[in-house]
């Protein structure tokens, strides 16, 4: 008999799927532009919602639904497995993808409502549940304010499928886009890595007081930089900006005092986690740059689509895909284990060796993807000197998307294995 999964581990897997789909679409388009032969206009939209919508979306819905109620071995029912609100979460994507390329925003906006609809059923689970689960550092406040830029979002998203909206186009992509990723990826990656790093490192929390002021501070100046944006006020997101430089030091201040004091530090999760926090201070550093150079007429360093690009995936790839590769690193061993083995004694054997596959080639996995990233920068910068058909701008180009691809490709490669390593399959001792 087939065996059945929990829909946790199945949203988590199906959406970085999703995420890796976007990841090669995103490069494909990169090298595109920069050796002249762009993509279609409608591939942009279709990377950018095959990213967010099919992964990272899934992703998060499927770690939460993990966290609050873990899967027992064997006895899934069907209500666990969520099957329709699958093929609903999925399905809806995929049509989004198509409704981009044949240009048609009704198509779109059915296949938005169709994911909404699964979405916000998935969340009224992890609501019920969240009453009985364990409580969190965030609490299930913070959570409600993301949730709430999420349906925003979402509703934003409807608003640009009609017709009737043109007059206010504008503004409703900027909310769907802001609303999303910042009220939405932002805050919730911010908030489940106060309850998520502690539990990697086995060590409380290091200053609970700084956790409040972040906890506080952050969605206060999310609130103001999207303010900020749809006023077009540039000193509103400027100040904006500063306050979530201020929070965001204090979040991770937190996180290397917490990893300082933990005995338990090498492991991928932790590793990621903590560069993709690096790279979350780097945005709204760079952010600010944007901001104050846009100040002065003519701007003092010219900014094109390429710069964009780069500074948008110093968040999209820098702080998500390290995230999401972290939390996966940690849950798939956990989650795989207590689907498969019944028995408590023999289960943390086996989740262990499952830990240990999703650990091997840490340095080359992590090294090449934030060099990678880091590779996209350096694309940019280049051109301010360089034309962009020259060999330096092309070389660099390459070199960042091998290097990214190493490390999908590595990651995929860990994630086979694991699914892969049965209980009953003797350890591997030269691991």
């Amino acid at each position: 008999m087939a065996r059945r999964y929990d829909s946790s581990i199945v949203l988590l897997l199906v959406g970085f799927g999703w995420l890796t789909l976007a990841s090669f679409i995103g490069l494909g388009t990169l090298i595109g532009l920069i050796l002249g032969a762009p993509m279609p206009p409608w591939v942009r939209p279709a990377h950018a919602h095959a990213s967010l919508v099919g992964g990272v979306l899934q992703m998060v819905l499927g770690g939460f639904l993990g966290i609050v109620s873990s899967p027992t071995a064997g006895r899934l029912s069907s209500h666990q497995t969520h099957p329709l609100t699958l093929l609903a979460m999925n399905g809806g994507t995929a049509a989004m993808l198509i409704g981009f390329w044949l240009r048609h925003s009704l198509v779109v906006g059915a296949a938005g409502l169709l994911v909404a609809g699964a979405s916000l059923r998935i969340i009224q689970i992890l609501w019920t549940r969240s009453k009985h689960a364990p409580s969190s550092n965030p609490g299930r406040p913070y959570y409600t304010v993301s949730f709430l830029a999420l349906l925003g979002s979402l509703v934003c998203a409807g608003a640009l499928s009609l017709s009737g909206f043109d007059r206010f186009h504008g503004y409703a992509r900027l909310a769907h886009i802001h609303l999303g990723v910042l009220g939405f990826v932002v805050l919730i990656i911010v908030g489940a890595m106060h309850d998520l790093l502690p539990r990697i490192l086995h060590v409380p929390l290091a200053g609970p007081g700084l956790s409040r002021v972040v906890l506080v501070g952050m969605p206060l100046g999310v609130a103001g930089l999207i303010g900020g944006f749809l006023s077009g006020s540039v000193p509103i997101e400027l100040a904006a900006g500063g306050l979530l430089l201020v929070t965001g030091g204090l979040y991770a201040l937190n996180q290397i005092r917490t990893w300082l004091a933990s005995p338990h530090r090498n492991h991928a999760t932790s590793d990621h986690v903590l560069i993709g926090t690096f790279f979350l201070i780097l945005t709204v550093i760079l952010g600010l740059f944007v901001g104050i150079n846009s100040l002065s007429t003519p701007p003092v360093m010219p900014i094109g689509t390429l710069h964009v690009v780069a500074y948008t995936h110093m968040t999209f790839i820098g702080l998500i895909m390290n995230t999401a590769m972290g939390f996966l690193c940690h849950q798939i061993p956990f989650l795989l284990a207590a689907s498969r083995v019944s028995s408590n004694k023999k289960r943390a054997p086996y989740q262990q060796r499952l830990t240990v596959i999703m650990d091997r080639w840490r340095a080359a996995q992590i090294g090449s993807l934030n060099l990678g990233t880091m590779g996209l920068a350096v694309v940019a910068a280049l051109t301010w000197n360089v034309p962009l058909s020259s060999t330096s701008v092309r070389l660099a180009l390459w070199m960042s998307a091998g290097l990214l691809l190493v490390s999908v490709v590595l990651f995929l490669v860990k994630l086979a294995m694991a699914w892969g390593a049965h209980p009953d399959e003797p350890a591997d001792v030269s691991s």
